[in-house]
């Protein structure tokens, strides 16, 4: 099972590179995986049937109970056969109902064959968690599929629409399938269902049956039962492969399923059967009078879609064996001649270039083949026999005969079931009448000829149809195994599916279904003058629409009232929430203060000092009236903080905290460029009093909040073992960075892999038209970028100026720090440039050895990447930006992804060796000169986080340094019009006053 889903997800990723070789045949090499898994799932019956079910688990996350478990049973083969062999024969569809010169088809092919994969993992999931992720990817993909015509407003609306709805219920469902899960002490679907009638009459019912309810809620919502009825009519813009595969076959069943899967266990729940059959009944009746009213043979269709959902979902919610046996063999027969209607349809639409009953007109006569294939769909949705649908209907029937006359229920659920079976019969009938058949005073409908190659896949769900309904009996040994799930001691077997039954009240039922289904038809102008007086108000779309407007309307009331643009109201919110609830919280619990409190740590007077100068610095911040001060004394709090980590004992954190904050500095500074260098006052008057005295009542609350956590720890803090940890299990003797690169690498690969998003977010904020992954130092004349000049001799200004810099460098070869020639005079500091040849080759070392020796010293791959970005700021400080452009000859961009790359293998490469996510081994070995060498593996990890901090500096660099010096330079080329040489090959004025300057000097000592 495993394999068939990485087999579809890899085939949809590369699913694109074939649609731009092959075009639309490539649809063939896509069914092919769909279809080979039904064959391997037909090889599967034997195992199935015989052994109960096969199963696949592979370990996860064991502390979270988080599995890949996979489980193959009836239910789950039976939905596999539809969810394989119909995806395989819509892909062959696909391939003739689009052309070459559509858009988007790789997209397109890569996401249905992808939808394929995911409903596959949905129906074999035997892990609650595992199951709702699938069942989410559903969601994602049908919103794409639906809105492939993404330039059509009505196409972009649907998707929307249908997307809001079905993840409002997918949440409402995860809610309860955690509170299902916690209450079994299990996520396991098979194992919650062995537990369910003991978790029902337990303690934990009621929780269960909040679960039940939460849990249908998803379920109604994705199979589109009223009152979410709505969605799926609008789905209908999709491309009719889409409808035929997603809405008829596969997704709107994934509802269907999920009832049917919990039905053995939580059918007894008191909340199930009333909203089983109440909103499956209301779903049928409301369905099918809709579908009564359409001029569109699609929505005719959709909405008799809706009317079977509801239809389905009462037969497999009765929880009874006979309605278990009649809601598969049901739910087989639907997928069958639902997709080969919809397919016909989209044969219709395609030859005729319509789909109006108003102006189709003897298409029967045009196209005969393809009338025969869909009054064979036609007549099984009506229940005629010899067809599928008739022989499921008549178990239907059977089964709430059965099922009225145990629960004394009364006939109006049996009344309701055939009133629907009515309504069926007679939109079936006006689907071939409105598709097929010659209307008066109605012009023949241009039909373009039928290619057998497009009517295929339709023909052999139509052929399938019929070898159902004549040889049900392999069909009914597939689905016995399911209903004896609710066979208990005191009922008998579940009965058989048949194309004959004898003369029972079920045909009796029938023959009153085709004789008012048929005068319903024959009717249908009556029918329409009475639906027409139903008030045009009564629409669930419509209400839909009216709720999402008003929503709205209270957002933009609600916006204008709050995001006033002012940072001081916003401040003003946030920190007074943040300090009003914690004080309520604290009052209310009227608790002393913790015993033993203390100032300052006895013998660490220098405590003092460091808050001193922290109490100092925010204070100055204040009062700053230039930002370049404000700044700095910020700078000078965090100092203060690191001096308080360091005399607290933990160097760690104290190297860290130093690192960042001289960072942030530089980053701050190399900004405050583009702005005033005073702090205008913004503060004055009663807003004065406020701000200082919400600050103060917010630091004295954070204060005190701080000390009753602090001394409200009643439990062993799980911390006092991770030195134990660090040492036996990370091999490490620094506590921090083992947490950090082993015991929580989690966490750490997290907050790196944000570091890389916030660094690319800074970088498409300055590099507008592109991430700009290398310092740019020209622009092509052909874009017309602003400043920029091309040379005689086709070199760019920059790269000549770079170039004459490196001619008069004292050493020619691998020479250095050469472009601080290209800097004006007065930003040039020969002393800053001695100094940096000095220091930055031994902070890098230094920045390895902090690496490298993190896991037992002070150190790690983040204070390590911090330190080398310090390195690197210190030579653009030197050199300009031309001299970060030599430092770094791979982009920030690349460095970027080559850490996460580097983290992400780290932490796979082990459960491929049949380990652990990020689990840490320690290699022991001996080496020649350095003796013993101890290697722990998330070394490679923290080397990881090495390469994305140094990445994130250089980005900082890059955006706030070398572009806003580029910007800075260009107006005054534009105003002044530098001069260039034509000999000089482009090179601005002042930088060839200076290669002439040192050229004389080179001649001269020679």
């Amino acid at each position: 099972m495993i394999t068939v889903l990485a087999v579809h997800f890899a085939v949809a990723a590369v699913a694109p590179l074939l649609f731009r070789k092959f075009g639309r045949n490539s649809f063939f090499a896509l069914a092919a995986v769909p279809a080979a898994s039904f064959v391997w799932l037909l090889l599967q019956h034997d195992a199935v049937y015989t052994d109960g079910a096969i199963t696949e688990v592979v370990p996860w996350i064991p502390g979270l109970q988080l599995d890949l478990a996979f489980r193959m049973d009836a239910l789950a083969w039976v939905m596999s056969l539809l969810v394989l062999g119909v995806g395989a024969l819509v892909l062959v569809y696909c391939a003739r109902y689009f052309e070459d010169k559509d858009d988007y088809l790789g997209g397109f092919g890569a996401q249905l064959l992808a939808f394929a994969g995911a409903m596959f993992g949905l129906v074999t999931a035997d892990d609650l968690l595992l199951m709702f992720i699938f069942w989410e990817l559903t969601t994602v993909l049908s919103y794409l599929l639906i809105g492939y015509a993404r330039t059509r407003l009505s196409a972009r609306r649907s998707a929307l629409q249908a997307l809001v709805v079905t993840t409002a219920g997918g949440l409402a469902m995860l809610v309860g399938l955690i509170i299902l899960g916690a209450a079994a002490g299990t996520y396991r679907i098979q194992a919650i269902l062995d537990l369910a009638p003991a978790l029902i009459a337990g303690p934990a019912g009621g929780a269960v049956n909040a679960a039940v309810v939460l849990i249908l809620i998803g379920a109604i919502t994705k199979s589109a039962l009223v009152p979410f009825h709505f969605w799926l009519p609008g789905a209908m813009a999709a491309p009719t492969p889409v409808s035929a595969y997603l809405h008829a076959a596969a997704m709107v069943k994934a509802g269907i399923y999920l009832v049917a899967r919990l039905a053995p266990g939580f059918a007894e729940t008191p909340p199930w059967l009333p909203i089983v059959l109440g909103l499956g009944l209301a779903t049928m009746l409301v369905g099918g009078y809709r579908a009564l009213r359409q001029t569109d043979i699609k929505l005719i269709l959709a909405y008799g879609t809706v009317s079977q959902l509801g239809f389905m979902t009462m037969v497999v919610g009765l929880g009874t064996p006979e309605a278990a046996l009649a809601g598969l063999a049901f739910l087989l027969a639907h997928g069958l001649f639902k997709a080969t209607l919809f397919l016909v349809v989209g044969i219709i639409d395609h030859q005729a270039g319509t789909r109006d009953i108003r102006e189709l007109s003897g298409v029967y006569g045009s196209a005969r083949a393809l009338a025969i294939v869909a009054a064979i769909g036609a007549a099984s949705m009506a229940g005629v026999p010899p067809l599928a649908g008739y022989v499921a209907k008549e178990s239907v029937f059977e089964a709430f005969i059965q099922y009225t006359s145990a629960s004394g229920t009364g006939p109006w659920l049996l009344g309701g079931v055939v009133l629907g079976s009515i309504l069926t019969f007679a939109y079936s009938a006006r689907f071939m009448w409105g598709a097929f058949a010659v209307k008066p005073g109605v012009e023949p409908t241009d039909f373009k000829p039928v290619k057998p190659a497009f009517l295929a896949a339709p023909a052999i769900l139509s052929l399938l149809t019929v070898l159902y309904g004549l040889w049900p009996a392999p069909v009914d040994g597939w689905i016995q195994p399911y209903a004896e799930l609710f066979v208990d001691s005191s009922e008998s077997a579940p009965g058989h599916l048949a194309l004959w039954h004898g003369l029972t009240p079920a045909l009796g039922l029938t023959a009153v279904t085709f004789v008012l289904g048929l005068a319903m038809f024959y009717g249908r102008n009556a029918v329409a003058r009475l639906q027409a007086l139903v008030p045009g108000w009564i629409d669930s779309d419509r209400a839909y629409q009216n709720t999402i407007g008003a929503l709205d309307d209270t957002a933009v009331w609600i916006t204008g009232r709050t995001q006033r643009g002012s940072l001081f109201f916003y401040l003003s919110v946030i920190l007074t929430v943040a300090f009003v609830l914690p004080l309520t919280a604290l009052l209310l619990a009227n608790k002393p203060l913790p015993d033993g409190l203390y100032f300052i740590d006895p013998g660490a007077p220098l405590q003092l000092v460091a808050g001193a100068g922290i109490v100092i610095g925010a204070l100055a911040a204040v009062r700053a009236n230039k930002r370049f001060l404000a700044v700095l004394m910020v700078s000078v709090t965090g100092y203060g903080i690191a001096m308080m980590f360091a005399l607290q004992g933990a160097p760690d954190l104290a190297l860290t905290q130093m690192l960042v904050e001289t960072i942030i500095l530089v980053a701050f500074v190399l900004a405050m460029r583009s702005l005033p260098p005073g702090l205008r006052d913004r503060t004055g008057g009663k807003y004065r009093v406020i701000r200082v005295v919400i600050g103060l009542a917010f630091g004295v609350t954070m204060i005190f909040v701080a000390i009753y956590a602090l001394g409200a720890r009643v439990a062993t803090p799980v911390s006092l073992q991770f030195p134990q940890l660090a040492y036996e299990g990370g091999g490490g003797l620094n506590v921090v960075n083992v947490t950090l690169v082993d015991i929580r690498a989690w966490d750490t690969f997290g907050e790196i892999s944000v570091l890389a998003l916030a660094a690319t977010g800074v970088a498409s904020l300055i590099f507008v038209r592109g991430r700009g992954d290398r310092i740019r130092t020209s622009a092509t004349v052909a874009e017309g970028t602003v400043g920029r000049r091309t040379g005689a001799r086709g070199t760019t200004r920059d790269d000549a100026a770079l170039a004459m810099s490196r001619r008069f460098a004292a050493a020619t070869s691998d020479a250095w720090l050469v472009a601080g020639r290209t800097l004006a005079p007065e930003r040039r500091s020969i002393i800053f440039e001695v100094v940096t040849r000095l220091i930055f080759h031994s902070i890098i070392v230094f920045s390895l050895y902090l690496l490298l020796a993190g896991h037992n010293l002070p150190g790690g791959g983040f204070a390590g990447g911090l330190t080398a970005g310090l390195a690197l700021t210190i030579r653009y400080l030197a050199g300009g930006r031309f001299e970060l452009r030599e430092a770094t000859p791979v982009g920030a961009g690349t460095l970027l992804g080559i850490g996460l790359a580097t983290a992400a293998a780290a932490g796979m490469t082990p459960l491929l060796l049949g380990g652990q996510v990020f689990q840490s081994a320690i290699v022991e070995l001996w080496l020649p000169v350095f003796g013993d060498i101890k290697f722990v593996t998330s070394t490679i990890f923290d080397i990881g986080v090495y390469i994305v901090v140094v990445g994130l500096a250089l980005d900082v660099l890059r955006s706030l340094g070398a572009e806003i010096d580029e910007h800075f330079e260009e107006p005054s080329e534009e105003e002044d019009g530098p001069s260039e040489d034509e000999d000089s090959g482009g090179i601005p004025a002042e930088a060839t006053v200076e290669a002439e300057d040192a050229e004389t000097t080179s001649k001269g000592r020679t």
